[in-house]
């Protein structure tokens, strides 16, 4: 977290630096628009438009990721648990074949070492 201030500090720095060394105040024509002011502030201006207009159109697809992220963390978590209950089934198998209450405590995953000692 620190180097994220210390780079931050940084960057204002650099800022201000930029700021200061281009006061000279210019003219910007977009069509029938005309805006006056400092050099470092157009610029800023720009650029920072530039930076919202990107985050703008990255923004659909990030949602999307993020819900594809959940849904497949949630699948993975699914798949886990169901590879648990067959590897149990498996141990439980090679001991001794599995009856229908056997099948129905390791679904319900009461099943474990302690259950294995009683048979």
């Amino acid at each position: 977290m620190i180097i994220f201030f210390v780079v931050g500090i940084l960057l204002g720095v650099v800022a201000v630096f930029f700021a200061l060394q281009n006061v000279s105040v210019i003219t910007v024509s977009f069509f029938s628009w005309q805006i006056t002011g400092s050099l470092a502030l157009i610029l800023s201006a720009a650029i920072f438009s530039g930076i919202l207009i990107t985050t703008l159109l990255l923004l659909p697809e990030s949602i999307t990721s993020y819900f594809r992220y959940r849904s497949l963390k949630k699948s993975y978590i699914k798949l886990q648990e169901e590879l648990r209950k067959q590897k149990e089934l498996t141990t439980f198998a090679a001991i001794k074949p599995a009856t229908p209450e056997d099948i129905a405590v390791i679904e319900k995953g009461e099943y474990n070492a302690a259950t294995i000692q009683k048979i």
